[in-house]
């Protein structure tokens, strides 16, 4: 038998997709706590999971106050599935402990001064942020959200016992953007409930969270990524629905308008099943954010979302992870994305942390007659799409999305990103091909990888010092290694081709001489790449494609075939392939096996293309590939695998610009790839 959550008794007539209605989300949520409240003894025992070694907190030999950081941040982020099943079940019970007064219990405990249990207050530690302001944020968004399931049954005395500790770190120091709004969330939770707050520090908390709205819904946080969806929008329509309408009505009308902005593509980002995208930080916390389906529906004027595909999609991104056996460590969801991978976790992370991917639970706030549980399942723009790919583009935080009907896979391609970091950095991810981690000898997987053959950087000196005279310390044995790029830079999408720019090198060490320009042309089930190659010194290149797990040990099958026009290489596991074709400006097409680096299987296959340039000053290149992938483990046709009927190279272009070149498709589709002033166009 499965040790993980199944549908029972599915629902198939209202969900023909997944199975699960109101009541399977009532189910799964009781499952997952049962599994949690294992490490519970009695209703007097704190929740604090087992600790994981590795890169998480707490670390041996952490002050005292990590380890209560540990216990109140599985404390309150199990809230998000308790919460929610002590509204539709008041009485619910886990292990013959009642939920409610369990959690009633040991809130009170940590947030009252002096009990053995209590959070350490901010004077009572350096003046600096913590980990405990972000779980206040958690927490009194539940609480806004469902203030019947704790705070109603405290007395007053309890209440303004707690609010001492709640109220000063409320207003305690914050970091910038996301982080705001946990300091938003538990000054409103205490104005709504009487208390005394800084009404002027809340206003500006506020005004610098709409300040980092960049458009299409989004807002800048480091680099763009899921937080937009899972604070920006999670959080702050929970806000505005149950204090901001009533308090700052224009603030929360701004806020509410880029939700709504944000809704726009939202389900876009899912696969055609519901899968999460392996995409950016904090990756353990999955599905937070199918967290916007359901808050959706607390908007103003209601859900923007087809509400059937609203829930097919939510139901599907959850089922992705609880029904797999492997998504379970020590009985609670792992540090990892499938299981435990220590290369996509962050130090901020502990072991209660993945519970906050339970934010789709949200749901069961909406009552039984919410369009979320009553709409038939449905596929959305999937039904429609056929074998055709939906190209999405969100010109302002330089994201583009393909929904590839051909294969049911999503994909985002990123095109602002600041800095070295595979959790960004990647040329694509795609929901149904996981990212892998970075390889130094080559052949990432994803990536263009790059190894300077530049004399000057294999001696380990500073690439100016004959100009200049003085020397640098470079590494030369970390020159030895491949690296990925520094930067991401989008330059727009003319003509339905996407361009962006890879930075290999960032100044002051020429960074203008270690640019590939992108050409990317999507196509149904991959993408067709007209990449401009200014690299400006001698080198060696990788480009890789996805990663193939090997499921239960067993190896991806690779063929190998050049044809008078191109090199071929394809390869196969059960349900999954990938083919990578390589026209000009590669030297060879190879495969290699990777371990440790896939989050589905300790060994993985990946396809790469190689050159090398030994010239002093290599001349500028288009090197042309095909990347494709398909999720049905067929057998590649000859057409799959021959997209370009022609390829003309142009060495000046008729707008003037450079290296550029005509295609025809063999469907008879023309696109003209032309990096006209794309140095001019660059943002980031």
């Amino acid at each position: 038998m499965i040790n993980a959550y199944q549908v029972e008794n599915p629902d198939f007539t209202l969900s023909p997709h997944t199975g699960m209605s109101r009541k399977h989300y009532i189910d799964c949520a009781k499952y997952l706590l049962d599994r949690a409240f294992k490490h519970v003894d009695s209703i007097e025992t704190p929740l604090a999971f087992p600790t994981v070694s590795g890169k998480t907190y707490p670390q041996p030999n952490d002050p005292e106050w990590r380890t209560r950081s540990l216990e109140f941040e599985s404390l309150e982020r199990t809230l998000t599935l308790a919460a929610p099943l002590i509204h539709v079940e008041p009485d619910v019970e886990i292990r013959g402990i009642k939920l409610k007064d369990y959690y009633c219990l040991h809130l009170y405990n940590a947030l009252t001064p002096g009990h053995p249990n209590s959070l350490p207050l901010p004077e009572d530690l350096p003046d600096a942020t913590y980990q405990f302001t972000c779980e206040f944020g958690g927490l009194f968004k539940t609480l806004l959200l469902l203030p019947d399931v704790i705070w109603s049954h405290y007395t007053r005395k309890q209440k303004d016992e707690m609010a001492v500790t709640v109220s000063k770190w409320a207003h305690h120091r914050t970091t910038q953007n996301n982080w705001r709004i946990f300091n938003i969330m538990a000054l409103s939770f205490l104005k709504k409930y009487g208390y005394d707050i800084d009404d002027e520090l809340l206003k500006s908390h506020l005004m610098w969270v709409v300040s980092y709205h960049s458009g299409n819904g989004w807002y800048l946080e480091q680099t763009y990524n899921y937080y937009t969806i899972s604070l920006f929008v999670v959080y702050t329509v929970i806000w505005c629905k149950f204090f901001g309408y009533e308090y700052y009505p224009e603030i929360a009308s701004v806020i509410e308008a880029s939700a709504l902005a944000q809704m726009e593509t939202y389900p876009n980002f899912f696969g055609r099943d519901g899968y999460v995208n392996m995409w950016a930080r904090s990756i353990c916390y999955r599905t937070w954010i199918s967290g916007g389906f359901t808050v959706s529906f607390l908007l103003k004027d209601g859900s923007p979302l087809n509400p059937g595909w609203a829930r097919r999609l939510c139901s599907g991104s959850l089922l992705q992870f609880v029904a797999r056996e492997e998504f379970y460590h020590n009985d609670i969801p792992s540090l990892g994305f499938y299981g435990h991978r220590e290369f996509v976790l962050q130090d901020y992370s502990c072991a209660g942390s993945p519970f906050i991917m339970f934010l789709p639970f949200i749901c069961l706030s909406l009552p039984e007659d919410s369009p979320f549980w009553t709409a038939k399942e449905n596929e959305g723009i999937w039904e429609e799409l056929g074998e055709d790919t939906k190209v999405s583009v969100l010109e302002k935080p330089g994201l583009i999305l393909a929904n590839h009907g051909k294969t049911g896979a999503s994909e985002i391609i990123p095109g602002k990103v600041y800095y070295d970091d595979p959790n960004y950095s990647k040329l694509v991810y795609n929901t149904h091909f996981p990212w892998e981690d970075h390889d130094t000898q080559g052949m990432t997987a994803m990536e263009y990888s790059f190894r300077s053959l530049d004399p000057r950087d294999i001696r380990g000196d500073d690439i100016n010092f004959y100009l200049t005279g003085k020397r640098v310390e470079n590494d030369s044995d970390k020159n030895q290694l491949f690296t990925s790029s520094q930067s991401v830079l989008f330059n727009g999408v003319r003509d339905d081709v996407i361009y962006r720019q890879l930075i290999m090198r960032k100044p002051p060490n020429n960074g203008v001489g270690y640019i590939i320009d992108l050409a990317e042309i999507i196509i149904p089930g991959g993408v067709i790449r007209v990449d401009r190659c200014r690299m400006a010194f001698e080198h060696e290149l990788t480009l890789g494609h996805f990663g193939l797990p090997h499921i239960n040990g067993k190896k991806a099958v690779v063929n190998q075939f050049n044809n008078a026009e191109n090199k071929v290489i394809t390869a196969k596991i059960d349900g999954r392939s990938l083919a990578l074709i390589t026209y000009c400006g590669w030297d060879e097409v190879r495969s290699a096996v990777h371990e440790g680096k896939n989050v589905e299987a300790e060994e993985s296959t990946v396809l790469y293309a190689y050159r090398k340039r030994t010239s002093k000053s290599p001349a500028i290149e288009l090197m042309v590939s095909v990347m494709l992938h398909r999720t049905d483990g067929g057998i590649w046709t000859d057409s799959e695998l021959s997209p370009i009927k022609e390829l003309e190279i142009i060495d000046v272009m008729p707008s003037q610009s450079i290296l550029g070149a005509k295609i025809r498709l063999f469907d008879d589709r023309t696109y003209e790839i032309d990096f006209k002033d794309i140095d001019g166009h660059k943002s980031c």
